[in-house]
């Protein structure tokens, strides 16, 4: 029996007709941005959702999300033990009740980012950044009258630098989780702003050249790295 002979084109249409798939499920890739969040870990889907928005079931969640909440996280880790010191080593009332709210603020306010964290899987320092341990460095180096003055223009600026990111936050996110996290940041901030000022130790001036200078908030590590990440445990205070 004579072998058939396959038709004429058979062979080169199936070809092509795989390379259009293939080329079809590329461009599919390229133009589809919003991954589904659920299930995604490691490092390698890590470093591609940080430049990406996935969605999850409380909306989009951006990189600008992920950072905000981050920086909730580390404000609490540096802003926590200044708020000690500040009750400890404040030569004035009006400082050491700035050191309680700050205490008091960002207790309340990190409970609420470890649970947003928790709940959109995402991780967390478990330590301050590198500006942040020079801040508490200058803190715990000072004394008396000296150490009022440090601690409200060390804080106040640090406030001022936040208080622009929370708002951007606010007005943008779509995520409803980080919406509710903005709001309480931005309330937390305000009141701090307000106790730090009424120190009476708060250089208006220099504040105004430091932000102008440096406009940008307190910066956040572009990646945690594995030791650093604290597992979330909702009720734990992380420290």
């Amino acid at each position: 029996m004579r072998p058939r002979t396959p038709a004429p084109g058979r062979g080169v249409l199936s070809g092509t007709g795989l390379i259009v798939v293939a080329l079809a499920a590329t461009a599919a890739a390229l133009v589809y941005p919003v991954w589904s969040y659920a299930g995604r870990s490691g490092a390698a889907s890590a470093d591609v959702l940080s430049a990406r928005t996935v969605t999850t079931p409380y909306g989009p969640l951006s990189a600008a999300d992920r950072d905000f909440v981050t920086k909730v996280r580390l404000a609490g880790l540096w802003e926590l033990p200044a708020g000690e010191m500040a009750r400890r080593k404040g030569t004035t009332e009006a400082v050491r009740d700035a050191g309680r709210h700050l205490v008091e603020g960002h207790t309340t306010l990190d409970a609420h980012a470890r649970t947003v964290a928790t709940q959109l899987n995402l991780p967390l320092p478990n330590e301050p950044n590198e500006q942040q341990r020079q801040w508490l460095g200058t803190l715990r180096s000072s004394q008396g009258k000296e150490f009022d003055g440090r601690f409200a223009e060390i804080l106040r600026l640090a406030h001022g630098r936040v208080f622009s990111l929370v708002a951007q936050i606010r007005a943008s996110t779509q995520n409803v989780l980080v919406r509710d996290l903005a709001e309480d940041a931005n309330a937390t901030v305000l009141d701090h702003i307000r106790v730090l000022e009424a120190t009476g130790d708060v250089d208006f001036p220099g504040i105004a050249r430091d932000l102008g200078a440096s406009p940008t908030p307190v910066p956040t590590p572009p990646l945690v790295p594995p030791a650093s990440v604290l597992p979330v445990v909702p009720g734990s205070n992380g420290s």
